[in-house]
């Protein structure tokens, strides 16, 4: 135990007292930043270490606007890249005089200060993002494209068609009824007695879309699609599609290995089928060390980016349209939503899944109605845009990174949306209330399907035909913000520009459903971090009373501070999580092979 909570100190709050005893006090969100930067630097460097690909691009021509420190950059492919100069020492960023070598492609400013251009202007990908992609690619073809083939099964699941199978269990290759062993367990089927979960397959569903369908949807879409143009769509979906095989494999061992207490009350997810599963194919050390791992990343993943991201991020957008000066009001906006997120997770999963299966449709008819609505209105521009958007997809033409950098934002954006191969609505899924394991991968799979495929393909329609106008340049986005007619906007308020050109004061919706996504993905985060929790503290009414109390309060921290190391810190350790997830799913892809065709034998009769 002691050497665990070492760990998470050093981890979250490990800076030494010296970093403050020679400088004026620091708010705390200055001190949390200062303390987690050493160790995001060390878990990005790894989760995030970039591989170069693409060719070579030329530099044809520069331009430096001394106002505004942009440096704006043209290739030869058409395409322009904006670099902030902003931070750069000297007084060259502030002349317009400036000198380029096109042979180099170093640009070298009036103070004689050189800037070599190549480094910004290669297509970087994460590491983590070909592991995500070969490890979707290899479950789609393994299961023979499941996510397309079965996804009318997944429905029928979803809407309690194969019900009453856990009532009545036959040998699905004699006919007779299977009894139970000395053991407990049932021969032949997948069945595990005692193991019936404590939500419904669609509470589950809805609990996991929860955590993943939030604001990387609004701005997260917006940000690829101005950075890779409209052929980044094509790439997200597809992306999308082979992120529901992945979900499947994960699930369906969430379930397989979930521990179920005398009360009822279920323990599941990676943290479980990396341990258990992992020591049935004789790698039990390996798999402890990927499971404490996992529980580690996914309790600090659940304090930044599931809670205090999200609490900002709705704080902001109520602030923003109410016109309410930050500072108490920031404080008491995340008073409130502690309050309410309390509220909720003190009833564990079986309420999570109740306001989940609520929240989530009604976040479905405020947004996607929306965007629906607005492509109804707009349908004769709907053929042009899917148009734009093959032709981007294969061209890249005008996008700095070229072919190479559509196909990145599409797949990066697809990724880092629906969170396959994260592992973590395993987690939520591992509650449902079935006796076998399949059913519920299937069900998982519609998650990234509604996620990806229909919720941000959505989004960048919508941003595509509002740009048919010719609002913004593809391409020119600087550090995340896009470059509007000289001012520099986020995400989320492009989003909203585009939702507000044909649905006057969208934003006020947009501004309940931030606030929505927000909310429900905190639920869904807070149950996630309880049970890496209960696996590095034990299952005691402690642990959980000590785990809630402290969410709670990073909720109120994240409503009223500025936390940008956190959440990057945060996003490192989400995304951390995925190396032993993939590990374990690969070496253990046989396993839930067996238990899909057994599924298939029992299920064969109903048709």
């Amino acid at each position: 135990m002691k050497p665990i909570l070492l760990i998470i100190a050093l981890l979250l709050f490990g800076a030494s007292h010296s970093s403050y005893a020679q400088e004026a006090p620091k708010g705390l969100d200055a001190r949390i930043n200062d303390a987690v930067k050493p160790a995001t630097k060390i878990i990005s460097d790894i989760v995030f270490y970039p591989v170069t690909i693409g060719g070579h691009k030329t530099v044809t021509g520069a331009s430096l606007d001394p106002e505004t420190h942009l440096l704006s950059v043209e290739l030869d492919n058409g395409a322009t890249q904006i670099i902030d100069l902003s931070k750069e020492k000297g007084e060259g960023k502030n002349s317009p005089d400036i000198s380029l070598d096109k042979s180099s492609n170093v640009v070298k400013l009036s103070d004689g200060s050189s800037i070599n251009l190549n480094d910004s202007l290669d297509t970087r990908v994460p590491i983590v993002l070909f592991v995500l992609i070969l490890g979707a690619l290899f479950f789609t073809i393994s299961f023979g494209f499941v996510n397309i083939r079965k996804l009318g099964l997944s429905i029928d699941i979803v809407r309690g068609k194969y019900d009453d199978i856990d009532e009545h269990v036959n040998d699905p290759i004699t006919g007779d009824e299977v009894w139970h062993t000395e053991e407990g367990d049932i021969p032949v089927t997948e069945r595990v007695e005692g193991h019936h979960g404590e939500v419904s397959h669609f509470q589950a569903l809805t609990a996991a879309l929860s955590a993943t369908v939030g604001l990387g949807n609004i701005a997260g879409v917006a940000i690829a699609i101005a950075i890779g143009g409209p052929g980044a769509t094509l790439w997200m979906i597809l992306a999308g599609f082979i992120g529901m095989s992945t979900k499947f494999v994960e699930c369906t061992l969430g379930v397989k290995y979930r521990e179920i207490e005398a009360d009822g009350t279920v323990h599941g997810g990676p943290m479980y089928y990396l341990r258990k599963g992992l020591a049935a194919k004789g790698l039990g050390g390996l798999g402890k060390v990927f499971a404490i791992f996992y529980a580690l990343m996914v309790v600090g993943g659940s304090f930044g980016g599931g809670n205090m991201f999200q609490a900002n991020q709705a704080t902001a957008q109520f602030i923003s349209l109410t016109g309410i000066k930050a500072g108490f009001a920031g404080a008491a906006f995340g008073l409130f939503m502690a309050i309410l997120v309390g509220i909720v997770i003190i009833g564990g999963i079986k309420r999570i899944g109740s306001v989940a299966e609520k929240i989530v449709p009604l976040m479905a008819i405020l947004y996607v109605g929306a965007g629906l609505i607005i492509l109804a209105m707009n349908y004769d521009l709907i053929p042009s845009s899917f148009g734009q958007i093959w032709d981007g997809a294969f061209t890249g033409k005008g996008i700095v990174g070229g072919l190479t950098g559509v196909l990145i934002q599409g797949f990066k954006r697809a990724a880092f949306s629906n969170e396959a191969g994260v592992g973590s609505a395993a987690i939520a899924h591992a509650a449902v209330k079935t006796k076998y394991p399949v059913s519920e991968g299937l069900v998982a799979m519609i998650g990234p399907f509604v996620d990806t495929v229909i919720i941000c393909t959505i989004t960048a329609l919508v941003i595509v035909i509002y740009n048919s106008g010719g609002h913004f340049d593809y391409g020119n986005v600087v550090d995340g913000d896009v470059l509007i007619q000289g001012s520099r906007i986020g995400g989320v308020d492009l989003t909203s520009k585009a939702f507000d050109s044909a649905i006057p004061g969208f934003s006020y919706i947009l501004t309940i459903a931030v606030i929505l996504f927000a909310f429900s993905t905190m639920l869904s985060w807070s149950y996630y971090g309880l049970q890496g929790w209960k696996v590095l503290f034990g299952r005691s009414k402690m642990a959980d009373t000590t785990y809630k109390v402290l969410f709670l309060l990073f909720v109120i921290i994240g409503s009223s501070a500025s936390l940008g190391a956190v959440t990057d810190f945060s996003d490192a350790m989400i995304f951390a999580m995925i190396f032993p997830n993939m590990i374990g799913l690969v070496i253990l892809a046989p396993v839930v092979r067996k238990e899909f065709h057994r599924f298939l034998e029992v299920i064969k009769d109903k048709g």
